[in-house]
């Protein structure tokens, strides 16, 4: 059953410089299709060239908490470049206050609120990011009407009570390699949890390698040690979870077309709009 990696980061060094091999790594171990997530506004270039390689790969638009790039016209900026063919959500967004390195914590907040907006006005999920800040996360998309259009909570690492509540917001969770690692036993625990509606499963590559690949950089095909993982924790069998989680990616991000897998290769060449399509 071919699995799906709902978050990676294809446009970054080291994967950049070595795109070819490590897609075609990717559909040899079983991974049918990717999402390609923005940090930066600046990222859609990269992420459209990766598209075009590549007809299983999406992509999303938005900028972390941590990065700079959110203006007053951020809103009418997101619209637009969200309205891009092959974005398929907006984010990663969200709220981090681990390293805030002297940043202003109401610019991260107003930027999330600004995302959330534009989301609900292009009709496409959020894809949330949160670190060190759970209330708030929780309060901003409780006042910004985020239950609307959904999303998920990336890389989850919070606790069993703030899931329920973001499950009640109509949002997703998912995975990452985190789950595997030796101290990560209070995570596997909420991963037993989460609705097998609600699951999904992530590298965040190329960040946070899966055991038995910690300490390298990640990639996609590395997938398959998460979906392995939460297998065994929840006590069903690795193509169950390969099947939910590809299954549950569809069902969110709704603009993501399903490509043949034996379309879902290297050289093939989808056209990508470089203005919104207003079909």
């Amino acid at each position: 059953m071919p699995l799906v990696d709902s978050h990676c980061h294809l446009h970054f060094a080291p994967l950049r410089d070595d795109i070819d091999a490590i897609l075609a790594r990717a559909h040899e171990r079983g991974v049918s299709h990717m999402l390609c997530v923005s940090v930066g506004l600046s990222d859609i270039g990269p992420i459209q060239d990766i598209m075009r390689r590549d007809p299983s790969v999406f992509g999303s638009v938005g900028i972390h908490p941590n990065e700079a790039g959110g203006t007053d016209s951020l809103f009418d900026t997101l619209t637009h470049l969200g309205a891009y063919e092959g974005i398929v959500a907006l984010g990663e967004t969200g709220l981090d206050y681990y390293r805030l390195e002297g940043q202003d914590v109401t610019r991260q907040q107003t930027q999330f609120r600004q995302h959330i907006a534009a989301a609900r006005r292009v009709a496409k999920p959020l894809i949330i990011h949160t670190r060190e800040a759970a209330a708030d996360t929780l309060q901003i998309l409780r006042d910004e009407h985020a239950c609307d259009i959904g999303g998920v909570l990336h890389c989850f690492t919070e606790s069993a009570d703030f899931a329920r509540q973001v499950l009640d917001l109509n949002f997703y969770i998912s995975f990452s390699g985190i789950v595997t690692f030796k101290n990560a036993q209070a995570l596997r625990d909420v991963a037993r949890l989460v609705p097998e509606d609600r699951l999904l499963i992530e590298t965040d590559a190329p960040y946070l390698a899966p055991v038995p690949h910690r300490g390298q950089p990640n990639e996609p095909s590395y997938v398959s040690h998460v979906a392995q993982c939460l297998a065994d924790v929840r006590g069903v069998s690795r193509e169950r979870i390969a099947e939910t989680t590809a299954h549950n990616f569809f069902r969110l991000f709704k603009d993501a077309v399903p490509v043949d897998p034996a379309s879902a290769g290297l050289g093939a060449s989808p056209v990508i709009a470089t203005e919104p399509s207003h079909g």
